[in-house]
This record gives C-alpha cells, structure tokens and sequence, in this order.
C-alpha cells in the first residue's frame, strides 16, 4: 500500500465515529475514558466480544452481521488495515461495531475487569522464532492479560492457518491446565466446528486455502 493511500485511510479514519484512536501516553497513564465504560460508549450493556490483531476486521464485521445483539471491538495498531472493517461497518450502519487503535499488549488497561465476554485472535503471526515469542499473542504473558479482563464464563477463540501456532497453543494450555472446550486442526476437512468458524473468511484465509493449508481452530476457556 502506498504511503498516500495510507495518509487518506488515517484522514478518513478520524472522520468514522466507530474509530477510537487513544494515545500510548493515554492508555499508559490510566487516562483512558472507556475503560470500564464501554458499555456508555455503546449506550447498551450488550456483551462485548474483541477481535484482536484484527486486521482488516473481518472478523469483527463478520460476528456482529451474524450476532447482531453483541457488541464488537477490533483492535489493531495499523489504522490503515482496519479502515476496510470500520468503512464498511459505517456504510451498513452496524452500531454495535467500534474499532481500537492501540497495542494488545496494553489490552488491559483499555479494559477493565470482568469488562469483555469472547476474544477472537484470528491468523495471528507464530512468531515462530524464540526470541520472539514474547510477541505471540498466545503466551502465559498474554493469556493472563485476557484473563484479568474476560468475565467469569468468558472464552478465547483462536483460529490460525499455523499448525506450529495451533500445536504450541493446545501444550501450553494443558501445561496450564486450562480448559479447552473444543479443538480441530483441519475445519473444512473434520465436522464439528461453530458456524461462525466456517461461515466468515479472512482475506488471509482464502489466501491460505488456494495454498491447501489445513486452517486449525481452538475455543477455550481461562480460569
């Protein structure tokens, strides 16, 4: 993408009411408004569901045409890919529908306590190499930031093309003994999966099928 159609998504974005767009300094500094008040934002108390690393926010859009009595938040740093979901989201009207733009790693400190009710991390980067693992947004680091901020029955679903990433997230989650409520590592080949799994597909995610690329999923739960 060049670097004027980047500047022209970032103007746009600020015109989208769904677009939040805090500084690090902000969030930082315990000095963001919505934290613990998204349901003032909303003007519902509907459950919020997040999209993290939300890309596009296909995802986020996806969930809330399916779900419509839910509220969703895709959060991403890259303004310039999620002004596709936040566009579209304004031109269909779906009010439940916002978009973050901030680090994961500050995810509980845009969140308060028992504030959200399902995460969705879809085709996140495995990070592969060691040294940076601490950047796999599933790591006992990241898990207990999602811990601190899901409600009670709160769930975390994960769906990735990586089969090193889908392995890694099933050892470390009974190495933790938390509860996976459902795993598959092949979803178009083996039945059983949500719907909304099958149902809604990443432009990645086409991208990995044309490649033949077994797409995994795992839902769990965090205790």
């Amino acid at each position: 993408m060049g670097s004027k159609n980047k500047l022209k998504r970032f103007r746009e974005n600020k015109t989208f009411g769904n677009v939040i767009q805090p500084t690090r300094q902000e969030v930082v500094d315990g000095d963001f408004s919505y934290r613990g008040r998204w349901s003032e934002y909303f003007g519902n108390d509907l459950p919020i569901v997040l999209e993290l690393g939300c890309g596009k926010g296909e995802y986020t859009v996806g969930l809330a045409r399916k779900f419509p009595d839910r509220n969703y938040i895709g959060v991403d740093i890259k303004g310039a890919r999620f002004w596709r979901g936040a566009k579209t989201a304004v031109e269909e009207g779906l009010k439940q529908v916002a978009f973050l733009r901030s680090q994961i790693e500050l995810i509980d400190l845009l969140f308060a306590e028992n504030e959200v009710s399902e995460i969705w991390i879809t085709f996140p980067d495995p990070q592969i190499k060691y040294k940076r693992t601490k950047h796999r947004l599933i790591n006992e680091r990241f898990l207990d930031k999602y811990r601190s901020i899901l409600k009670d029955d709160g769930v975390v679903h994960l769906k990735t093309d990586s089969e090193f990433m889908h392995g890694y997230a099933l050892g470390l989650l009974h190495g933790l003994r938390q509860e996976v409520l459902y795993a598959n590592h092949n979803v178009y080949v083996n039945e059983g999966s949500p719907p909304e799994v099958l149902e809604i597909q990443t432009f990645y995610e086409n991208q990995y099928l044309e490649e033949g690329k077994p797409i995994t999923y795992i839902k769990f739960r965090l205790s």
